[in-house]
């Protein structure tokens, strides 16, 4: 598949769908500036950079500080194909993003979208273990006949 195309659209030509797709869903832009960043380790003033210089996708992902290495926990579909199956490197960044902005509006946990599940649950009380098992501590039972008596 040629995705030529999409490669050498201005990620600032999408920017505003995505701000205006959490909008309509009562998130902000700020929110999605964070996932932005999250992804691509792109500072705020350097993502401003990025919008104002209009820099294509190719430029966008190529020139990215670094991809945060929870990207690949990004799974699902998006415009029905898997994320997972997208064997394109920089088709696959662009529908993380696509994804995590989708996850935006649907209203996910920004802790969820951020893949912070396991740092963010609250730790859980670990059940005593018993040091004896149960039929070594109590006496062996008397068979039916002897309990009769």
């Amino acid at each position: 598949m040629n995705h030529d195309r999409v490669f050498a659209m201005p990620f600032a030509s999408v920017y505003p769908h995505y701000v205006q797709k959490a909008q309509r869903k009562g998130r902000t832009q700020q929110e999605v500036d964070e996932v932005i960043r999250w992804l691509t380790g792109y500072s705020a003033p350097e993502l401003a950079r990025q919008i104002a210089q209009k820099k294509d996708f190719t430029a966008f992902f190529g020139q990215a500080p670094r991809l945060h290495p929870d990207a690949a926990k990004i799974t699902g579909t998006i415009c029905g194909v898997r994320i997972e199956a997208i064997e394109h490197p920089l088709m696959k960044k662009i529908r993380w993003l696509d994804k995590l902005v989708d996850e935006l509006a649907k209203g996910r946990p920004m802790q969820k979208i951020l893949r912070q599940e396991a740092a963010a649950a609250a730790p859980t009380k670990a059940k005593p273990t018993r040091k004896v098992p149960r039929s070594a501590s109590k006496p062996a039972r008397a068979g039916r006949s002897q309990r009769a008596r």
